[in-house]
């Protein structure tokens, strides 16, 4: 079913050739949620939203290229790192929840363990 919904979004930016140019990056990034997640043949994939596997190669490579510069997604917290804290044993400034050592004595603080978590995935 979810399929379906998207190939009807993505029939809205079909022009009249038939040529598909999608210039929403939200759809761009779920289509490449849901082609991650597809483990059937790539062919019955594209069949499934009704666009050509030239086409799809090119939706796919601007949605990689967009997560690869740091697409931002409504779940992502900026986290701010603080410089100049020097690291000695007690120097530390009390903290209200994690802190994270960084490599070259910065400090990064995180109120709620999601928010590690988060950042540990996005940093892997």
């Amino acid at each position: 079913m979810e399929l379906e919904i998207m190939k009807k979004k993505i029939s809205t930016y079909r022009g009249e050739g038939g040529r598909v140019r999608i210039t929403d990056d939200g759809l761009l990034m779920e289509i490449l949620h849901a082609w991650e997640q597809w483990t059937a043949p790539s062919d019955g994939f594209y069949k499934a939203i009704g666009v050509s596997q030239t086409g799809m190669a090119s939706i796919i490579g601007r949605a990689k290229k967009l997560r690869r510069e740091g697409f931002p997604t409504d779940t992502f917290k900026e986290i701010k790192v603080a410089d100049g804290v020097q690291l000695s044993a007690g120097t530390l400034p009390p903290c209200s929840g994690i802190e994270l050592c960084m490599e070259g004595g910065k400090l990064i603080r995180f109120q709620q363990v999601e928010q590690l978590i988060d950042f540990l995935k996005k940093a892997a």
